[in-house]
């Protein structure tokens, strides 16, 4: 690599171009091989607005006000008042925010890409036609990683595939979705076996290090509540069986980590008990700053629950809270800024508790 420099600085003297212009091209290529990378998959807690170049209806999109409006202007159609998980664990590993696949540009991927798309599943029959299902992300990632070969050869992309992280919010909708024609643990083994299809397509490219998000009490959230209140139930109580189908999913995750770190040379892995950290908030608000956890600072009905933020949906009228920062739910179904802060310290600096066997901070720097 060093002759080759020389070699340049030598030819650019020779024909009278100015060494400059092949300084950023060069910089770039001498530092892909130790070049930090987050690539994201999954669904609208990680959406950074894939979804507002995709033809979906206004159901899967969030690019309007008052989404964004605690950080974004004009909204990028993120499902929260400001930024997400994986905006913050950029800002950690001291990385740019990491573009949608649909605004990558010349070089951005160089930092990793974000595939997640609002109402995406693990299976591709979840809500088919309007979302980017996981497998279809997968294939949008196969395209980037032929970008890196082409652009920086075979040998300097491998080693930026290896080093870069590898991050999943994958399932919540699967089981919002869920085909009751289907026992419980059979359609969860369907949706785990595909996730675990995506890691292996991921693996096979070269990607080394993954960081899986549980799932959250998915029956829990205000759109749940609503429902469940709407159903008779005037408490407005968590949905049970919706949780039940999230804890069955959650069991089953570090079962397959496990097995594909054993069957997969250098396969590392590190699970995040999201499961725990939201129960533990939406349980206790007050102890981690919140004034409420039931009812969301956007939308209508009861606990406004009812998925009209913003007033671009199916039903038109909203209310807003004054403090978004009393809330830990924004809208029917996704949390704050807030919220995702405070979750992707947990997962930055996180202890053995919530995330195993490493945290980010360590994840980042452990040689692939």
């Amino acid at each position: 690599m060093m002759g080759l420099i020389i070699f340049i600085i030598w030819f650019s003297l020779i024909i009278g171009i100015p060494f400059g212009c092949f300084g950023s091209y060069e910089r770039t290529l001498l530092s892909v091989q130790k070049q930090k990378a987050l690539f994201v998959f999954g669904d609208s807690l990680f959406d950074p607005g894939n979804n507002n170049y995709i033809n979906t209806t206004t159901q899967f999109q969030a690019n309007w006000s008052p989404y964004g409006e605690s950080f974004f202007n004009p909204p990028t159609g993120r499902f929260c008042d400001g930024r997400i998980i994986p905006d913050f664990i950029a800002e950690y590993a001291e990385l740019p925010l990491v573009p949608s696949y649909f605004e990558i540009g010349k070089d951005h991927f160089v930092h990793g890409v974000n595939f997640a798309s609002g109402g995406a599943g693990c299976l591709v029959e979840t809500f088919r036609g309007f979302v980017i299902d996981l497998k279809t992300q997968l294939k949008y990632f196969k395209k980037v990683t032929k970008d890196l070969k082409n652009k920086f050869g075979r040998k300097k992309s491998k080693q930026l595939l290896y080093n870069a992280v590898y991050i999943f919010s994958a399932g919540n909708n699967d089981y919002f979705n869920f085909d009751a024609t289907y026992p419980k643990h059979e359609y969860a083994n369907m949706v785990i076996g595909n996730l675990t299809s995506v890691i292996k397509g991921i693996y096979k490219e070269g990607g080394r290090k993954f960081v899986i998000l549980s799932l959250g009490p998915l029956g829990c959230t205000p759109g749940s509540r609503a429902l469940n209140f709407q159903q008779g139930n005037k408490s407005g109580n968590c949905i049970q069986q919706l949780t039940t189908l999230a804890k069955i999913h959650n069991s089953a995750l570090p079962k397959m980590l496990k097995q594909l770190e054993q069957k997969l040379p250098g396969f590392k892995y590190s699970l995040f008990d999201f499961f725990k950290v939201a129960s533990e908030r939406i349980n206790n608000p007050s102890k981690y700053g919140f004034k409420t956890s039931k009812t969301a600072c956007c939308g209508t009905g009861p606990f406004r629950g009812i998925y009209s933020c913003g007033g671009k949906r199916q039903i038109k009228e909203y209310k807003l809270c004054k403090n978004v920062k009393d809330y830990l739910f924004f809208d029917s179904g996704h949390l704050t800024e807030m919220v995702y802060k405070q979750v992707a310290e947990l997962l930055w600096n996180g202890t053995v508790d919530v995330i195993q066997p490493y945290n980010l901070k360590s994840f980042f720097h452990l040689p692939a």
